[in-house]
């Protein structure tokens, strides 16, 4: 029996050029990582597939939310206070991290073209709201208006998640940051709306009031506001600045130490006209 060597010759170029072909990649994958170190490439388990419409045009939209230990990891939060949060007027103050990927095109059951997009959600929360419907509904709701908000979308509240399906299409690698953004990136010279409103009365306080403390606390009374929708806050690592419009109070503090932005929840009291902004410490 003989064997053609053009045959194996061709084989063993294929093979030589698959190798270096992956080493460029890991070459050009290095390169990327040395030029933003704030950044790394992740790829993420695939988690549920949720299928909604987009509005008007009624075309079908699959969001899949996925999740990786390397998202960070939201504030604890138990069934009541999200039952509290849910009924608030501004359930915005508590935020979930997350990494949201490009739109591709897929194909679905029914050989129709749709629109996917997925994503990314720590690992761990994931699987506490697949325990529990209510956070599962939640985490969803997140999701659909971050996906609006950065893709000037507008999807349908009728969402269903697929049983028998975690992901449509392929998982796609995400390059994600591995610091936070400053919240307060550049200060504007005070406008006129800032000059003319009063400081209100704050306090801040630390957890535990003994020790090294974990979290810092400000209490900001704010007599005279409707609602939290008058509020402007913006919750930098050193630094807090609150507007309350139109012309009330205006605050800009700076923390005695570094907060972890993605660790911060802000609530407003109508009974007590009362804002707490309750920030981690940061490493």
């Amino acid at each position: 029996m003989t064997t053609d060597s053009s045959l194996l010759n061709s084989e063993l170029e294929l093979q030589q050029q698959e190798e270096l072909y992956q080493q460029l990649l890991l070459q050009a994958m290095g390169k990327i990582q040395t030029e933003n170190p704030d950044s790394k490439v992740i790829r993420p388990q695939p988690g549920m597939c949720v299928k909604t419409l987009s509005e008007p045009s009624k075309q079908k939209v699959f969001v899949n939310i996925c999740q990786s230990n390397s998202v960070p990891l939201p504030p604890d939060l138990s069934r009541e206070e999200l039952v509290e949060l849910l009924q608030s007027e501004d359930p915005s103050g508590y935020r979930i991290p997350m990494s949201l990927g490009e739109p591709h095109t897929e194909v679905d059951n029914s050989s129709q073209g749709c629109t996917a997009y997925d994503v990314v959600i720590n690992q761990e929360f994931f699987q506490k709201c697949q325990k529990d419907p209510l956070f599962q509904q939640f985490v969803i709701l997140v999701c659909l208006e971050g996906l609006e908000n950065k893709y000037n979308l507008e999807l349908s509240r009728d969402w269903k998640v697929l049983k028998n399906r975690k992901f449509l299409g392929s998982v796609i690698e995400q390059n994600i940051r591995t610091k936070s953004r400053p919240v307060i990136q550049e200060l504007q010279p005070p406008d006129s709306t800032a000059v003319s409103a009063k400081r209100p009365e704050f306090t801040l306080l630390v957890e535990p009031s003994a020790g090294d403390p974990e979290y810092l606390i400000a209490e900001i009374k704010l007599p005279g506001v409707p609602s939290s929708r008058s509020l402007v806050l913006d919750v930098g690592q050193d630094r807090l600045v609150l507007t309350a419009r139109p012309s009330l109070f205006h605050l800009d503090i700076f923390y005695p130490f570094l907060i972890d932005q993605e660790n911060s929840v802000a609530q407003f009291n109508k009974s007590t006209e009362c804002s707490h902004v309750r920030c981690r410490r940061g490493i």
